[in-house]
């Protein structure tokens, strides 16, 4: 069976939760997140959730762990807390999570960094995988990079990938 015919089958509306990591933002001020959910909405999915965590390993961990249980999303998208700062924790928080890592979302992710933002690609360490069924992004937290992933890789694809999760 082709990607075609895959597509062609994919659910098209879908739950969505917003997880945005910052000691620095509130929801009010999640520029970022808030771009997201209008944008998921645009797309004709349902955000389930959107909340915002400090940055901290194990809240992260435990937020993301207990809005699936509540939430039961297909897609969650983590905005923020992907740098090189020490605080930065997103990445060592959630990929031990991980059933299945995408390997190939970090790789074009940073593709198309590089062609809008030169070398300082090289910083990214956006990834996604799959924990309990739902695939999970963790993306930077700045505008621009959340615009180029979900309208570049998670939209385009989202209904396929959760294709794949709910029928193999």
């Amino acid at each position: 069976m082709g990607t075609d015919h895959h597509k062609a089958k994919a659910p098209r509306h879908l739950q969505v939760g917003i997880l945005t990591v910052s000691t620095s933002r509130g929801l009010a001020e999640d520029e970022s997140g808030l771009w997201i959910a209008r944008t998921a909405a645009a797309e004709g999915h349902t955000v389930v959730f959107h909340q915002v965590v400090g940055d901290d390993a194990a809240a992260i961990a435990h937020t993301l762990a207990a809005s699936l249980t509540t939430h039961r999303p297909d897609a969650v998208i983590v905005d923020g807390g992907t740098g090189l700062a020490k605080a930065d924790v997103t990445i060592e928080a959630l990929r031990p999570l991980f059933d299945k890592e995408l390997t190939a979302f970090g790789v074009l992710f940073a593709q198309l960094s590089f062609e809008e933002i030169d070398s300082a690609a090289i910083l990214s360490r956006a990834t996604a995988g799959i924990v309990s069924d739902t695939v999970v992004f963790c993306l930077p937290g700045s505008l621009k990079a959340c615009r180029l992933a979900c309208r570049e890789l998670i939209f385009p694809e989202l209904g396929h990938i959760v294709g794949h999760l709910r029928h193999g």
